[in-house]
């Protein structure tokens, strides 16, 4: 039992550590990006930029799109959670329930899937992230990780592939069509946007705004 103890402690400081020092560290890559490398031998882009460089549509958008409630949230939206359980059960296609912090967890430590394992791991460092790291923090870590088409990771380097400009400089148009992909990034086209992706797209755009009026992102801070 000494022995499963100490095994135990080692392995949950150990998995802490990265995360602490990722606080301060900028991630050099990814889960994500090196399973992009390894198993599908092909390269990505990933330009990190800081939060004050990224501008306010980005984040505005990517918070519209995909999590309303993350400036009062401990890492869970329960609410959505059990909204998807409860569709899980009446027979309908399991839909994502994951906040930006769960996101952030799974991009940057672990790998795509959604067996028990993988989710339970990402149930953990989701927990040391928001006791980890400031609001602000998260997400500007996700604004830089998240895939917004094959290979392409991050609104900076997604900013400069398909609008040739700095994030700063997106207007929140061209934001919202970049967060409208997110759900599925392989499959939805930035630059070949479907009636879908322009149905999200005009959605998010007013989500922002309703954001924009409530202060969110000064709720950061």
């Amino acid at each position: 039992m000494r022995w499963l103890y100490y095994t135990v402690l080692f392995v949950l400081l150990a998995s802490w550590l990265p995360v602490l020092l990722l606080r301060w560290l900028d991630p050099p890559v990814t889960a994500f990006m090196l399973d992009q490398r390894v198993f599908n031998g092909s390269a990505y882009e990933y330009q990190w930029t800081d939060w004050l460089a990224l501008g306010s549509a980005a984040p505005l958008a990517v918070m519209a799109a995909e999590d309303q409630k993350f400036p009062d949230h401990h890492g869970f939206d329960v609410t959505a959670i059990q909204g998807a359980v409860a569709d899980r059960l009446e027979g309908q296609a399991l839909r994502g329930a994951s906040t930006i912090t769960q996101q952030v967890a799974k991009n940057l430590f672990l790998w795509p899937g959604r067996n028990l394992l993988r989710k339970g791991m990402e149930a953990w460092f989701t927990v040391i992230i928001e006791l980890s790291w400031p609001k602000q923090r998260i997400l500007e870590v996700y604004l830089n990780i998240a895939e917004f088409g094959p290979g392409i990771y991050g609104v900076p380097a997604a900013s400069r592939i398909y609008f040739e400009k700095q994030p700063s400089q997106l207007t929140a148009a061209e934001a919202a069509l970049l967060a409208a992909v997110l759900p599925n990034p392989k499959r939805l086209r930035v630059a070949q946007p479907s009636d879908y992706v322009r149905e999200r797209q005009r959605w998010i755009m007013a989500q922002s705004e309703r954001l924009r009026h409530y202060g969110w992102l000064q709720r950061l801070e």
